[in-house]
């Protein structure tokens, strides 16, 4: 039988260790080795240019002649002034204060006064893609390009759907949308278009840049507001409602997608969505959405109502985003996160953001400053 001694009073116990402190969400930069959409194609016309950023970096989109879109970085190398002020000569930019060209890898290929025999260094390139209407452009490591896919988007291009582009900036940290989407508990913010609705959350999944949750809904009381007949279809009638649909919402790093199938598995709901920062705090993102409802089975009465689906998102769309203001306001002045967050997927999506997100840190802002 072994013997059990006593502790030594003498002897030292070791301390547990010490946790280690949890990042600021907020302060998190996206990871920019990634594909982000920088622009709408309809916005860079043939032989024209556009001025975007990407976190503070100012990027030039620029279509040729041939229409092939290329994005550079938006400063000549000679004097540091915008390439998108410049004019687009044929399959190249020529900067417009003293004509300095480069084509689409970023070479510098004339320069008027210098000939072609002692061209200076160029300026830098980025990857750059065109698709579903939108310009992907490739911020981070170009080596990484190839292997890191574009999203795969086919009701877009399914005719059985019809697609809404749409998109606005919202004055916050792209978290904020992440989890605005994510938690389909804060149906309450939008009763007025959703009316007595309440989600119920059957389960969710993780993996290692991914997490996602299902919920069904169900309508309280009352008569069915516009919204929800838009969202799940008509009831047929009043009183407590059970949607046998089932909506996933799933952020795959970067993006993020919200799926409603029926209850016999057909797809009637397909959202994809990316937030992209626009200066270097990352406290200012442009949203990027395309929206896809399959056609019913009655010719022409999606376009029809077309119309007021439209209206009903930008309705929804407009209470998100003072929310999420409201949200990156209350940081602002409080100088870190005070928020006390329940609901567990929301807890493994700020972690999974936090572990995908790029290493470096934001500089703490507070109202009225940088600290």
């Amino acid at each position: 039988m072994l013997a059990v001694s006593e502790p030594d009073s003498n002897s030292s116990t070791l301390e547990p260790p010490a946790t280690a402190p949890v990042r600021d969400l907020r302060r998190v930069p996206i990871h920019a080795d990634h594909w982000y959409p920088l622009a709408w194609s309809k916005e860079v016309k043939r032989g024209r240019t556009l001025g975007v950023h990407f976190a503070g970096d100012p990027i030039v989109l620029a279509r040729s002649e041939s229409g092939t879109v290329f994005a550079l970085e938006d400063r000549c190398a000679h004097r540091q002034v915008p390439l998108h002020a410049g004019v687009v000569d044929g399959e190249s930019i020529r900067c417009g204060y003293h004509g300095w060209t480069y084509d689409c890898t970023g070479r510098c290929i004339d320069v008027p006064y210098l000939g072609r025999e002692r061209l200076p260094n160029g300026v830098r390139s980025y990857p750059c893609r065109e698709m579903y209407g939108l310009i992907f452009v490739f911020p981070g490591d170009a080596a990484l390009a190839e292997e890191r896919p574009l999203p795969d988007l086919p009701s877009v291009e399914d005719k059985a759907y019809k697609t809404r582009r749409f998109g606005r900036e919202v004055k916050c940290h792209y978290s904020f949308m992440h989890e605005n989407l994510m938690d389909m508990n804060h149906q309450f913010l939008h009763r007025r278009q959703m009316g007595q609705m309440r989600a119920r959350s059957l389960g969710r999944r993780r993996g290692e840049d991914w997490v996602e949750v299902d919920y069904t809904f169900a309508r309280m009381e009352g008569k069915q507001p516009v919204g929800e007949a838009l969202v799940f279809g008509a009831s047929k009638k009043d009183g407590d409602q059970d949607h046998k649909d089932v909506m996933t919402v799933r952020t795959g790093y970067p993006y993020q997608t919200l799926r409603i199938l029926s209850s016999d598995g057909t797809l009637v709901m397909d959202l994809w969505i990316v937030y992209v920062p626009l200066d270097a705090a990352q406290r200012t993102n442009r949203t990027f959405g395309l929206l896809s409802i399959r056609r019913p089975g009655i010719p022409f009465a999606l376009d029809l109502a077309w119309p007021l689906l439209v209206w009903f998102t930008e309705r929804i769309f407009k209470e998100d985003r003072w929310i999420v203001e409201q949200e990156q306001e209350a940081h602002d002045k409080q100088g870190a996160d005070w928020n006390h967050e329940v609901f567990p997927v929301i807890n493994e999506l700020r972690d999974l953001l936090r572990n995908c997100g790029g290493r470096t840190v934001i500089p703490i802002h507070k109202a009225g400053g940088t600290a």
